[in-house]
């Protein structure tokens, strides 16, 4: 099943809020079904978890995992049949005080099958299979390369991951000359050829132990890179996944950043470059003397949007925030907020009494509800990437390219 960004954003927000919870003890029961698996054998096995839950000598815990696992098998009765992807259940108590504790509960429906049965109690949410299916699964390798240098990598979704750099000590130069010079020369190839297959090594036992690598990439300032294709030094497997070579000025690990910036055209299909290319339009615009078709910051962003003037709304994946509805109980006074977290008190503007929140919202949810009603497309952009730092920290989180000029 792919999640479109507005559900991966949702499943995202939700298992941070269960990392997040603590329980008092060994209160917190994760329980993962995969889809092969009977809601009727699950029930009975939590049964059976219920009557060795007795043998728990602290009275509250054992009062709370019993309520915990009576939780789950109400929950289960409203499935004649396991999802195609199985079933997460998160439930128990969690801390609130000294000595109190609350009831919490998340069912969640992953977005790929769950392969193994799994039923875990302990202080926290057990979420590292989860974690997982949200990680980006395109992947390539990268190998810039010359006689001197060469550096393998992957670019795994929008990180660039270094393998390693190995100099190659083979010799540039040489002032010998007549059978010495010929001598030497054949020397110097001997400790090419052996570089190269050194690296090749290297990029094999990394490439193809990746199931999820689309392609290759490889780049390097001259001939070294079309030699080591020509020759066939990596596996036959990975010669067919070759994309393409580049040119680039070094071959170090900057090297790798300066090949998949040449490489646009090729990785277009790339979150990363999907990216790079919204958010180098985003600047274009805004350097115009006019401002161009854009718009930045929460509240102009927000009129654009409501006048259906965007169309494209570029927003941080890494936005936490909440829109709050206000209202006064004394005045009648209301009012709406944006925040990051609600604050204990919010004093009313017009007779300083305490106001009542009446409605609260997650920000981006009803972006995604504003956008659809006008017809603009929604691009998420992730926080790991340079250019979604730069959103975050330049413009909020939130940015957008017209339609139109705005006020024109």
């Amino acid at each position: 099943m792919e999640l479109t960004d507005e559900q991966k954003y949702e499943f995202k927000v939700a298992l941070e809020k269960v990392k997040e919870l603590q329980g008092k003890g060994t209160e917190l029961i994760s329980l993962y079904v995969p889809p092969s698996r009977q809601i009727s054998d699950v029930s009975n096995y939590l049964k059976g978890e219920y009557s060795q839950s007795s043998n728990i000598k602290s009275s509250s815990t054992r009062k709370n995992v019993q309520s915990a696992i009576s939780s789950i098998l109400s929950r289960l009765r409203a499935y004649k049949r396991t999802p195609d992807n199985g079933l997460v259940l998160f439930i128990g108590h969690r801390k609130v005080g000294a000595d109190q504790t609350r009831m919490i509960q998340f069912v969640l429906e992953p977005p790929e099958a769950v392969t193994t049965f799994l039923y875990r109690c302990d202080s926290q949410f057990y979420t590292d299979p989860l974690d997982a299916m949200l990680e980006d699964k395109l992947t390539y390798g990268l190998i810039v390369i010359d006689r001197s240098e060469a550096t393998i990598g992957f670019l795994r979704g929008k990180r660039i991951e270094l393998v390693k750099n190995v100099d190659s000590q083979v010799p540039s130069k040489h002032r010998m000359g007549g059978q010495s010079a010929r001598r030497f020369e054949r020397l110097i190839e001997i400790a090419a050829h052996e570089f190269y297959k050194r690296i090749a090594e290297i990029a094999n036992e990394a490439f193809t132990s990746d199931k999820n690598l689309q392609g290759v990439l490889i780049g390097g300032p001259g001939p070294s890179k079309d030699f080591f294709i020509k020759e066939g030094y990596l596996n036959h497997e990975l010669q067919k996944k070759i994309i393409d070579t580049f040119d680039t000025g070094y071959t170090d690990e900057y090297g790798l950043r300066e090949m998949v910036e040449k490489a646009r055209d090729a990785l277009s299909s790339l979150d990363l470059m999907r990216e790079k290319n919204l958010m180098q339009r985003l600047l274009e615009e805004i350097r115009k003397p006019d401002g161009g078709l854009a718009a930045y910051g929460e509240d102009n962003v927000k009129l654009a949007l409501q006048s259906g003037a965007v169309e494209t709304l570029l927003v941080s994946e890494d936005i936490r925030k909440s829109k709050i509805d206000l209202k006064c109980p004394k005045c009648g006074f209301k009012n709406e907020m944006i925040v990051s977290h609600i604050p204990d008190e919010i004093k009313c503007d017009k007779c300083g009494e305490d106001m009542e929140i009446e409605k609260e919202e997650d920000l981006v949810r009803q972006l995604f509800r504003s956008a659809e009603a006008v017809g603009t497309k929604i691009e998420m952009i992730s926080g790991e990437s340079e250019e979604g730092e730069l959103l975050k920290t330049a413009f909020g989180g939130l940015a957008a390219m017209l339609r139109y000029p705005m006020g024109r």
